[in-house]
């Protein structure tokens, strides 16, 4: 078998729609990059509005040696529920990715999270902290329900004050 060489005009594929593809994957890359690293493109959550949340609840969240997860109420400090070791996988994911936030940003946990009910059934996680938000219902019902259980009863007044 011969090995048959191309004449330089007889390229197998043009050069500069080569470089420009290329050119586009760098952008695509850099720009994603970016916008990781940044707010850009990263939700902000609900929309500012006069309405408050009819329903609203600050609490602190902390790990035990067993692998639960107690959750205080902020006001008062007093366990009110838990994350049992090996369930909840859902609740565990979201609160580790803002922890993991806090971490980034040097912050501690000294300022409580709020889980705000809004009357269009919204249920959204706050970290005040660093300004995360997490809309649960984006999630499923059953995840939905795994951070519902923690607010007061509908018909109880709100707790802690919306900011």
């Amino acid at each position: 078998m011969t090995a048959h060489r191309l004449a330089p005009d007889q390229a197998a594929f043009p050069r500069l729609p080569l470089l420009a593809a290329a050119g586009m994957l760098a952008v695509v890359v850099v720009g994603a990059g970016l916008s990781r690293l940044s707010d850009i493109g990263r939700d902000s959550g609900p929309a500012p509005s006069v309405e408050k949340p009819s329903i609203v609840r600050e609490m602190h969240f902390v790990d035990r040696d067993d692998g639960g997860i107690d959750v205080l109420d902020a006001r008062t400090g007093a366990a009110f529920d838990e994350f049992a070791p090996g369930e909840n996988g859902f609740a565990r994911a979201t609160l580790r990715g803002l922890v993991r936030d806090r971490k980034r940003a040097d912050l501690g946990a000294e300022t409580p999270f709020r889980l705000s009910l809004w009357r269009d059934g919204r249920l959204v996680l706050d970290d005040p902290a660093t300004g995360r938000h997490v809309d649960l219902r984006a999630f499923g019902a059953t995840n939905r329900e795994a951070f519902a259980r923690l607010l007061p009863d509908a018909g109880a007044p709100s707790q802690g004050d919306p900011k």
